[in-house]
C-alpha cells in the first residue's frame, strides 16, 4: 500500500487528508485545534487507526501553523502555496485563480503569467475568525448567520479590516433597528471587498476561479457574494466538494516524495514531542498580596450608592436607559439618588426587545406604589429607544456622563468612560466640559478588546479579569489593536505564559491604548487632581489597578460604574421637574410593537440607505438619514453650508462643445482645488470638458479591482472609479496632471502637495490596464509659478495637440485668473455665511480639511447634519487668509497644512466659531496635523473634535462626536 499523509495546520482548524496510490481520497478531516494544535492533529491520526496501522507511510505537514509543529515533531514540511499549486495542477489544471480563506490566514494565488500569491499579514479581518466574532456580535452561529444572509434586501457597507472596525460598523445599525438578515449579509460582502481589494491590490480575479478554505466550504451566502461581486459564470466559479481539506491533500501529494514513516512513529513524534519555552517581557505584578487587594476593593467600594428594594418602595421615580453601542443600561432611581433597579447585560442586536422586556419587569414589580415622573435615555441608541418607548428626553453621552460624576464627586475635573468599543475622556473646567477626546474608528483599548481573547480562551469575562489580579508575570504586550495583539498572546503563549499572565497584560495594555492612544498624557498631572472613571470595562479590578499604577494617582471608581451613563439619564429625567412622564404606560406595553424594514430614500442625490422602525399606535422612526427630507421636513435651505455651496458650483462647471474635441477631467483629489483653473483653461483651448460622474459608492466599487492598496485613504481609492466613469462615458483623452506644488498662499514653509496627490496619476496608469488604450495625459505641472508654467504649457500641448503658443498663453492668463476669482468668491461667501450666522444669533463651524472633503460621498453629509443643528458651516479656505505667516512646531511644508493652521488660529480670535477637523483614514500626513490642531485650539482655549472618515458610513459615532461639541459649547456659555 502506498499511503500518503497531509496534514494542514491552520490558525484555528487542523485539515487531515489520506491518498491512495491512485489520489482516492480514503480519509479527510476538518475541526477546530483551539491552540491544542499537535494534541488534534495526533487526535485525528488516531481515527484512521484502522487503515494506517502497521504500515509505512508517506506525511507532510502545511498551514500557517504547521511550520512549527513539523520542527518539533521532526516531520516534513511544506509550504502551504506550494502545496495548494500543487494539488489544483493535479486536480484543476486550468485554474486562473485560488482564493482561499481560513480561520486567520486569507490569500490569492495567480496562476497567470507565473505564479503569484498575496496573502494577508498579521490582520484577520476578511478571515474565518472575522466571520466568527461577527456571528457573536449578532448572537447566531456561524451556520445562522449564512441562514440569515439568504433572506437579505439590502447590503450595508461594513469595513473588514478587522472585528474591531466592523463592531463599530454594524452596532449603530443595530441599534437603529437594521434587519438581521441584511447585516448578515452585508458582513459576507465586507469579507468579499477585503479580499479584492486587500489581498488582489489591483489585481483582477478573472477567469476560472477556484474557492478553498472553510468558510467558502461551509457558508453559501459568502459563495454568492463572491460569485456576484466578482460576476464569475457558473463554470468559473469552482467549489471543489473537498474545498474544506483540499490544501491538505496538496500536502498528502507532496508527501509522495518524501520517505516513509511508520504510523506509529508518527503518532509518537506528535504526541511525544517537547516544546521549547522561553517566557519573557514581563511586567510587575498588579498587586502583590491580598492584603493589598483587599484595601484596594475597601477604598473603592466606598463611592456608592444607597440600594432600595422597589418591591417595598412608595413614592417618585425617574428611569434612566443607556443603550450603548454593546450593551443596553437601565436604572430606576429615587428623587435623591437611591437605587430602585438596575440591569446591565448585553443588547444582543435588539435594544428594543431588551428595553421592553426591562419595562415590564419594573411596572410588574412597582404596582401603583411607584410613579415614574420622567425619564431620560443617551448612547447610540438613543433616537430610537427615545421614540419607541416615549421617553421624555434624550441627551448626549458626555452629558449623561458628567452628571453621574458629578454626583460621587462635584468637584470631579476629568472623566474617564471606557465601554465595549467607545472611550471617552472629557475634562471639567467651571462644571462644564472643557474638552472632549473620543477614540477614533479603532476600539482597541475598550471593553470588547478583553472580551475578545477573553472568549478566545474559553472564559467568561469576569472569570478571565480574575485571573489575572495575581500573576506573578503579566506579559508585555504593548499597546497594539486587536488583530495585531492576537499575535502577540499567542507568541507568548509558546513562550509558556500562562492565561493568568496574559489576562493581566491585556488590562494593562487596555490601560496604556487610553493613556497613549487617545488621552495622549505626559503626566498624571494633566489629567487633573479629581479624576472619576467609568464604564463597564472599570468594574475589572485588573483594568483599574493597571490604570492608578500606570499614572500613579488614586481615582474613583463608582461601584456602578457600569451603569454611569444610565445613571446620569435618570439624574436628567429627575431635573426635567415633570409631573408626569410621557414614558409608555403598563397598557399601553402590552400593545406594543416594533417592526423595521429598509428602503431606499431617492429624495435627493444622498439616496440614502433607510431604516423604517414602526411602533404600535401609528409611531415610527427613521434612521440612516444625512438629510431632513425623508423625515418630511424639508431641507435647511435657510441654513448657509459653504459645502454644499462649493460642491454645486464645481459640479456647476459643464464643458461647452469646442473645435478640439473632448477632454475628460477625473473629478477628484486636487481637481476639486483646481478644476476652475483646468476648466477656464482647456475651454479657452477649444476642448469640451467633460467630468467624471459624481462620487458614489457604486462609483468606488467600479474601480476597486484596480486599488493596489487597502490603506491608502478613500479619495485616492475613488479615483479609480472617477476613471472607469470617464471611460464609461466613451471620453479617449483624459488628463490628470502630477502637481507636486500647488499654489503659494505663503502660509507656511513651503507650499508642496500631499505625495497621494501629486502623484496619484502614475499610480492610475500603472494600474488601470483600459488607460493603455486611450489618450492618457499625465504631464508634471506646477501651477504656483505663473510664468513657468506659462512656458512649459506652450511646450506641452504644442506638442500633444499642435497648439499656437499664442493660445495657450491665452488660455494660462484666463485660467489663473478664473482660479483667483474662485478663491476669492469663497472667501466672500465665507464672510457672508458669518455676517449671516451672527445677525442670526446662530454658532459658526469651520469644518476643517482638504478641498477633496467637500465630495458628499467622502464626507458622508457630516456638513449637512451639522447643519441639521442650527449651525452654519464654512471651511479652511473661507478664512485662512486673514492669518499672517506664523511658524508651528512642525515643519509646515504643505499647502492644505498651511489653511489648516491659519484656520485654527482665526478661529481663535473669535468667540462664536468653533473647528471641526475631517481626516480621512490612512491619511499619514494628518498624524501631524491632529496634534498641531489640536495644540493650537486647546492653548487658546477652543475645544477640539475629530471627525475621522473612510469608505464605510457610520454617522452615529459622528453624531455623538457633534452632540457633544454642541453640549461643551452650551456649557462654556451657561458658565459665562
Amino acid at each position: 500500500m502506498d499511503m500518503r499523509v497531509g496534514i494542514d495546520i491552520g490558525s484555528t482548524t487542523v485539515k487531515i487528508a489520506v491518498l491512495d496510490a491512485q489520489d482516492n481520497i480514503l480519509f479527510k478531516a476538518y475541526e477546530r485545534h483551539y491552540s491544542k494544535v499537535r494534541e488534534k492533529a495526533a487526535q485525528m491520526l488516531h481515527r484512521v487507526e484502522d487503515l494506517l496501522q502497521g504500515h509505512q507511510i508517506h506525511v507532510a505537514v502545511t498551514g500557517s501553523a504547521g511550520l512549527g509543529v513539523a520542527k518539533t515533531c521532526n516531520l516534513e514540511f511544506v509550504q502551504e502555496v506550494f502545496a495548494t499549486a500543487g494539488a489544483i495542477d493535479h486536480f484543476l489544471p486550468d485554474t486562473d485563480v485560488v482564493v482561499e480563506l481560513g480561520g486567520e490566514d486569507a490569500k490569492i494565488i495567480f496562476f497567470q503569467g507565473g505564479l503569484e500569491e498575496r496573502m494577508n499579514g498579521s490582520c484577520a479581518g476578511g478571515t474565518g475568525a472575522f466571520i466568527d466574532q461577527m456571528a457573536t456580535l449578532l448572537a447566531v452561529t456561524p451556520d445562522e448567520l449564512d441562514e440569515l444572509s439568504e433572506g437579505y434586501e439590502k447590503i450595508y457597507s461594513i469595513a473588514s479590516r478587522c472585528g474591531v472596525f466592523a463592531k463599530t460598523d454594524i452596532q449603530p445599525l443595530l441599534n437603529q433597528g437594521a434587519r438581521k438578515e441584511d447585516i448578515a449579509a452585508s458582513i459576507f460582502q465586507a469579507v468579499v471587498n477585503q479580499t479584492v481589494a486587500g489581498l488582489a491590490q489591483g489585481r483582477r480575479i478573472e477567469g476560472k476561479v477556484v474557492f478553498l478554505g472553510g468558510p467558502l466550504f461551509f457558508l453559501k451566502g459568502l459563495r454568492k457574494r463572491f460569485v456576484e461581486t466578482l460576476k464569475l459564470s457558473p463554470e468559473n466559479a469552482v467549489f471543489p466538494e473537498n474545498a474544506d481539506c483540499f490544501v491538505s491533500i496538496g500536502a498528502a501529494l507532496y508527501s509522495g516524495k518524501l520517505k516513509t514513516l511508520s504510523y506509529e512513529e508518527v503518532l509518537s513524534l506528535l504526541e511525544n514531542a517537547t516544546e521549547q519555552v522561553s517566557f519573557k517581557n514581563t511586567l510587575d505584578p498588579l498587586f502583590a498580596s491580598e492584603e493589598e487587594y483587599e484595601e484596594f476593593k475597601r477604598r473603592h467600594n466606598s463611592s456608592t450608592v444607597p440600594q432600595l428594594d422597589l418591591a417595598a418602595y412608595r413614592g417618585d421615580a425617574y428611569l434612566g436607559v443607556d443603550a450603548g453601542s454593546t450593551t443596553t443600561k437601565l436604572v430606576l432611581i429615587t428623587p435623591d439618588g437611591g437605587l430602585l433597579y438596575s440591569y446591565y447585560a448585553s443588547n444582543q442586536g435588539n435594544p428594543v426587545a431588551i428595553v421592553e422586556q426591562e419595562l415590564k419587569k419594573i411596572y410588574d414589580t412597582c404596582g401603583d406604589r411607584v410613579t415614574v415622573k420622567g425619564s431620560a435615555v443617551t448612547g447610540y441608541g438613543e433616537d430610537l429607544i427615545k421614540n419607541a418607548f416615549n421617553c421624555d428626553a434624550g441627551l448626549v453621552e458626555t452629558v449623561a456622563h458628567l452628571k453621574a460624576a458629578q454626583h460621587f464627586n462635584p468637584d470631579v475635573d476629568f472623566i474617564l468612560d471606557i465601554g465595549g468599543q467607545d472611550m471617552k475622556c472629557f475634562k471639567i473646567r467651571n462644571g462644564a466640559v472643557d474638552s472632549i477626546m473620543l477614540n477614533e474608528a479603532c476600539s482597541s483599548g475598550c471593553g470588547s478588546f478583553i472580551e475578545t481573547f477573553a472568549k478566545a480562551l474559553g472564559y467568561s469575562i469576569a472569570d478571565f479579569a480574575k485571573l489575572g489580579l495575581f500573576a506573578k508575570h503579566p506579559v508585555d504586550l504593548g499597546s497594539r489593536c486587536t488583530v495585531f495583539m492576537n499575535s502577540s498572546v499567542k507568541q507568548a503563549q509558546k513562550e509558556g505564559a500562562g492565561v493568568d499572565d496574559i489576562s493581566a497584560g491585556l488590562s494593562i495594555s487596555v490601560v496604556k491604548n487610553a493613556i497613549y492612544k487617545v488621552i495622549r498624557v505626559a503626566s498624571a498631572s494633566d489629567l487633573g487632581r479629581h479624576v472619576v472613571v467609568q464604564g463597564g470595562t472599570f468594574l475589572n479590578d485588573a483594568v483599574l489597578r493597571s490604570f492608578e499604577k500606570e499614572l500613579g494617582v488614586e481615582v474613583i471608581r463608582p461601584t456602578i460604574a457600569g451603569l454611569m451613563g444610565a445613571f446620569g439619564a435618570a439624574l436628567f429625567a429627575r431635573d426635567l421637574g415633570k409631573e408626569k412622564s410621557d414614558l409608555l404606560s403598563p397598557s399601553d406595553l402590552q400593545q406594543f410593537s416594533y417592526t423595521s424594514k429598509s428602503v431606499n430614500c431617492g429624495l435627493c442625490g444622498n439616496n440614502c440607505h433607510l431604516t423604517i422602525n414602526q411602533f404600535g399606535g401609528g409611531r415610527k422612526f427613521i434612521s440612516g438619514n444625512r438629510c431632513e427630507r425623508p423625515l418630511g421636513k424639508g431641507k435647511a435651505k435657510d441654513i448657509p453650508n459653504i459645502y454644499q455651496y462649493k460642491y454645486k458650483r464645481l459640479q456647476g462647471l459643464k464643458g461647452v462643445p469646442g473645435k478640439r474635441g473632448k477632454i475628460g477631467l477625473p473629478m477628484g483629489l486636487n481637481m476639486y482645488e483646481n478644476l476652475p483653473f483646468w476648466h477656464e483653461f482647456f475651454t479657452r483651448l477649444g476642448f469640451e470638458v467633460v467630468l467624471s460622474p459624481e462620487s458614489s459608492r457604486e462609483l468606488y466599487v467600479k474601480g476597486q479591482y484596480t486599488i493596489p492598496s487597502d490603506t491608502v485613504c478613500y479619495p485616492a481609492k475613488l479615483m479609480h472609479g472617477h476613471i472607469e466613469g470617464l471611460l464609461d462615458k466613451g471620453v479617449t483623452t483624459i488628463f490628470y496632471p502630477c502637481m507636486p506644488y500647488n499654489f503659494n498662499e505663503h502660509k507656511g514653509d513651503n507650499n508642496y502637495n500631499c505625495p497621494v496627490v501629486a502623484y496619484y496619476p502614475e499610480l492610475l496608469d500603472a494600474n488601470i490596464e483600459k488607460l493603455k488604450h486611450v489618450r492618457f495625459l499625465m504631464p508634471y505641472f506646477g501651477l504656483h509659478r505663473p510664468k513657468d508654467f506659462t512656458k512649459r504649457a506652450v511646450e506641452y500641448f504644442k506638442e500633444q495637440f499642435d497648439i499656437p503658443a499664442k493660445e495657450v498663453k491665452e488660455a494660462a492668463k484666463a485660467a489663473y485668473d478664473a482660479y483667483h476669482q474662485w478663491l476669492e468668491d469663497i472667501r466672500q461667501k465665507g464672510q457672508e455665511y458669518i455676517d449671516y450666522a451672527r445677525a442670526h444669533n446662530m454658532p459658526i463651524i469651520v469644518l476643517a480639511g482638504r478641498p477633496y472633503h467637500i465630495d458628499p460621498e467622502i464626507n458622508h453629509g457630516i456638513d449637512q447634519m451639522i447643519s441639521s443643528f442650527g449651525l452654519v458651516v464654512i471651511s479652511e479656505d473661507c478664512v485662512a487668509h486673514h492669518m499672517p505667516y506664523q511658524a508651528q512646531h512642525v515643519l509646515n511644508q504643505w499647502t492644505y497644512h498651511s489653511r489648516l493652521y491659519s484656520a485654527a488660529r482665526y478661529v481663535l480670535t473669535q468667540p462664536d466659531i468653533q473647528l471641526i477637523q475631517l481626516v480621512s483614514f490612512g491619511c499619514g500626513i494628518d498624524a501631524i496635523t491632529t496634534d498641531e490642531v489640536r495644540d493650537i485650539l486647546e492653548k487658546g482655549g477652543k475645544l477640539y473634535t475629530q471627525l475621522k472618515i473612510d469608505e464605510i458610513n457610520n454617522l452615529g459615532a459622528v453624531k455623538i462626536r457633534i452632540r457633544s461639541l454642541l453640549a461643551a459649547m452650551q456649557a462654556r456659555k451657561e458658565a459665562k
